[in-house]
């Protein structure tokens, strides 16, 4: 396996240092356990300037961060009892939502447009996969049926998390791209399957 050169470890660590930043901010919301975090623009931005796999690995140092005592969670919370309660789920599904959204940002594509479509594509998928993970594991925690977990995390935060993710898209894409072009980033070929046939 390849080993990352200092640049890329220092790029992980300044971006896991700002999602432990962003991540605690949060609005408690009444009806249900979940809050309102910036935890979500932080993760899919995370995926957009890092790629997959060490956009994945940032956001894994800041769960491991979380789950060791560090006040880092929603609420400025932290402990491991906070990743094996009700919104548990939603942390390690953003593993996932990292981890797409990268994969994706990192095909590129022609212009700043189609990368940013492409990596909309990978940011849906990855939240599919985090709402998953989210509803079920708060479903057993609470024992609560799929509909009512659907209710409590997932379906009142859906325009929210779409708005995050837009921001992320306009704000990191370009980043991204300025990385790439400084060096400081790979990107990887084009897929055969998105070349025009000429």
């Amino acid at each position: 396996m390849k080993k990352m050169t200092t640049a890329e470890l220092v790029t992980i660590a300044l971006v896991a240092a700002i999602l432990c930043i962003l991540a605690p901010i949060s609005i408690p919301v009444g009806f249900t356990p979940i809050p309102i975090t910036l935890g979500w623009f932080a993760v899919v931005m995370a995926g957009i300037v890092l790629g997959g796999k060490k956009g994945t690995v940032c956001v894994l140092i800041y769960i491991l961060l979380g789950a060791a005592g560090l006040p880092v969670f929603s609420g400025y919370s932290g402990g491991f009892q906070k990743i094996l309660g009700p919104s548990g789920g939603y942390l390690w599904g953003y593993l996932f939502l990292a981890w797409l959204t990268g994969c994706f940002a990192e095909m590129g594509g022609r212009n700043l447009a189609q990368m940013m479509r492409r990596t909309a594509v990978g940011a849906v998928l990855g939240a599919v996969i985090c709402y998953a993970f989210g509803t079920v594991w708060m479903g057993v925690q609470l024992h609560m049926t799929p509909m009512e977990a659907l209710w409590a995390g997932v379906i009142p935060f859906v325009p929210l998390d779409a708005a995050k993710t837009v921001l992320a898209l306009a704000a990191c894409c370009p980043l991204r791209q300025r990385l790439v072009s400084l060096g400081l980033i790979p990107v990887k070929s084009e897929p055969h399957f998105w070349i025009k046939k000429k």
